[in-house]
């Protein structure tokens, strides 16, 4: 992400491990279901193997969904970038976050992770949504925070005689 001249990163980073866990366990179970019934309808080797072939191509697509995926607070925007080989790049302006909503289920509770959905200003359809990060309270705290500094470095530029800059 480049940066705007004067913009700082308040936060930045991926899905936490523990995020990818309930993914992982989902998995697991369609692998327990194929290895079963491959099992018992065909033989125990392939069974087997279907098992471990599942499971590899589960840990695979966890290990990849998280590191693809990279989340950033700065003092001017959000921004969240998905993709290896093409990429998706979802970004708002810090003073369009009206509302920053946590939700963690029992299994987010026992990973300690959870999702951060951002209101945004003017979009109804958009889903801007940081999605198994851990310390869900700490990234609320960064969006306030960064929402806070860019409140003051506008008052800052209207106090030095000039006027706001105005948003696109």
């Amino acid at each position: 992400m480049d940066l705007h001249p004067g913009e700082e990163i308040v936060f930045e980073g991926h899905p936490s491990w523990r995020g990818v866990l309930s993914f992982y366990a989902k998995g697991l179970g369609i692998a327990l279901a194929i290895g079963l019934i491959v099992y018992f309808a065909v033989d125990p080797g392939p069974g087997i193997g279907a098992f471990a072939a599942v499971m590899v191509v589960v840990i695979l697509v966890g290990l990849i969904k998280r590191m693809a995926t990279r989340y950033a607070i700065t003092t001017e925007r959000l921004n969240i970038r998905t993709g290896i080989l093409s990429k998706h790049v979802q970004q708002t302006n810090i003073d369009r976050v009206q509302n920053v909503n946590t939700e963690q289920t029992v299994m987010d509770r026992i990973l300690r992770v959870g999702a951060v959905d951002f209101d945004t200003a003017g979009t109804d359809d958009s889903d801007f949504t940081f999605r198994g990060v851990s310390n869900p309270s700490g990234i609320v705290a960064a969006v306030d925070r960064a929402q806070r500094i860019h409140r003051r470095e506008l008052e800052d530029d209207a106090g030095a005689g000039g006027r706001p800059p105005q948003s696109l």
